[in-house]
């Protein structure tokens, strides 16, 4: 049974502690700050209080509020003053030896009810607690970064942790306003575990010089509608934190290819190159601000366009395509083959340019294709084959950006941009769901608030379409060999069976 926290301590108050603290505080609970340098428990309850006042003065919470809020804080010189705490939670550095060193520490001072709690994002809790005479008390609860606005929890329970603790942890997630989600402790639990699929994916796209580095992001940021590019979000966190992360959850998962780093970002790490922090990355940066960065695609001057023959399996979604170019001003051949002047415009889902020319049977060096998985109303992409000729791949520029729509070119790629990244985004979440490792809610829930996407993958790929997202990794399965493009089992059965990807397994007696 779930029980009540009145009474929290802090240990390591810098930035995650100081916003697990301000959080708790403003929640109406008992916070006490320690921190083993001289000084800093203290630090972090001024800067706290700057923080209320700064939050007062933009009219967020009221002066009453604040030192409410600031009555909550105590800050004590020793670890014994933690004696009287409900819960402990430690933020300190992320080295197994240490944390497991502070929890034995820990245990020979609170009370035996006392829950223990890690905020790791990568280290298992099972680890952490092996060691204690109670490991049953410990659990992970993992906050994300800016704490205040990042409004989602991770409740790991280790394999020995009781479930009343976890319980209680999801209790006291909701009383501090955010949404606590269940995770097993697995390597990188719900959140840097879906992650993966977004930032190796981007790193892959660029490895095969699809497009470069702007124009993936442009893309995924336009088209599929994620808030930052997986390039640029990658110089944002910095590679000398995200590419170890990458690396320790492929080793963690003993090399399934699904987490396959890149070689790109060991060599930028390997040169400082780590993004905001040092002035470049993927980007350049001056004061914190990208330079330098190229424009969007240029617009052909083309006033001649030639007729345009659509090749598409789909009758609904060739309809919608025809008419949206003759709405462009486009001359659509409505006959079973494209004449001898005809630019040949394909709309495959999954193939790449050359294998659906062949597919079509049309001349490669008067074809692109058109990715339509997103719609076609806020960004447009184009594939040229290896030897499509410039003046077709101008005329579709053209015309398919003549209402002021963007449109971006690509080489030649499996999936295109957008199918890639956005099947191996829903695939990924389906494994996690597979795994067990958290309910479908709470993955959509996890993903949606820890990472900011427009949506919850599962619920995302249920908009997108199971079946049609399951043939598009069949197809890049097909034609690359690669593993990492295997469909997860529960996305596979779903797709056949026609039901959401939200839908759990009836239970096996």
């Amino acid at each position: 049974m779930a029980r009540d926290v009145n009474r929290l301590g802090i240990v390591g108050t810098g930035v995650m502690g100081a916003g697990i603290a301000q959080i708790a505080a403003q929640a109406g609970l008992n916070v006490v700050l320690f921190d083993k340098n001289e000084g800093a428990a203290k630090k972090a309850r001024d800067g706290l209080k700057a923080t209320f006042d700064k939050l007062v003065g933009k009219g967020k919470i009221s002066r009453q509020s604040a030192e409410v809020a600031m009555s909550h804080l105590s800050v004590v010189e020793s670890l014994s003053a933690l004696a009287d705490c409900d819960l402990v939670i430690e933020a300190i550095v992320e080295n197994l030896g240490i944390k497991q060193a502070l929890f034995a520490e820990l245990e020979a001072i609170v009370a035996r009810e006392c829950i223990l709690a890690t905020n790791t994002s990568s280290l298992s809790v099972t680890s952490i607690a092996a060691s204690l005479i109670c490991p049953e008390r410990v659990a992970g609860f993992h906050f994300f970064n800016p704490v205040p606005l990042m409004k989602v929890i991770e409740v790991i329970g280790g394999i020995d942790t009781d479930e009343a603790v976890v319980d209680t942890l999801l209790k006291l997630a909701s009383r501090i306003g955010h949404t606590g989600v269940r995770a097993q402790d697995t390597p990188g639990f719900i959140v840097n575990h879906a992650g993966r699929a977004y930032s190796t994916e981007g790193l892959k796209i660029l490895e095969e010089r699809v497009a470069p580095t702007e124009d993936i992001d442009r893309i995924l940021r336009e088209e599929a509608g994620f808030r930052m590019g997986p390039l640029e979000l990658f110089d944002l966190t910095g590679l000398d934190v995200s590419h170890p992360a990458m690396e320790a959850i492929f080793t963690q998962f003993y090399h399934d290819p699904r987490y396959r780093p890149s070689y790109i970002s060991r060599q930028m790490l390997k040169g400082n190159r780590l993004g905001r922090k040092t002035g470049v990355g993927f980007y350049r940066y001056e004061k914190g601000q990208k330079v330098d960065v190229p424009t969007p695609q240029p617009v052909p001057d083309i006033t001649d366009l030639p007729p345009v023959w659509v090749g598409c399996d789909d009758a609904d979604l060739y309809t919608h395509v025809a008419s949206l170019l003759a709405s462009l001003g486009g001359r659509v051949e409505q006959t079973d083959s494209p004449s001898e002047e005809a630019l040949c415009l394909l709309l495959p889902f999954g193939d790449d340019a050359v294998s659906a020319s062949a597919y079509f049977g049309t001349d490669p060096e008067r074809t692109l294709c058109l990715d339509a998985l997103m719609g076609l109303e806020r960004h447009r992409t184009l594939m040229v084959t290896p030897v499509t000729r410039h003046k077709m791949r101008d005329a579709a520029h053209a015309l398919l950006a003549s209402d002021g729509t963007r449109v971006t070119v690509i080489r030649d790629s499996v999936g295109f941009v957008s199918q890639r990244v956005l099947t191996a985004v829903v695939n990924l979440a389906c494994d996690i769901a597979q795994r067990e490792i958290a309910t479908p809610t709470d993955i959509d829930n996890a993903v949606r608030l820890g990472l900011n996407y427009p949506h919850g993958p599962l619920a995302w790929g249920d908009a997108l379409g199971p079946k049609r997202l399951l043939g598009i990794l069949r197809r890049i399965h097909a034609l690359t060999g690669d593993p990492r493009y295997r469909p997860s089992p529960w996305l596979r059965r779903r797709a056949t069976l026609g039901v959401s990807l939200l839908h759990q397994s009836s239970g096996a007696r």
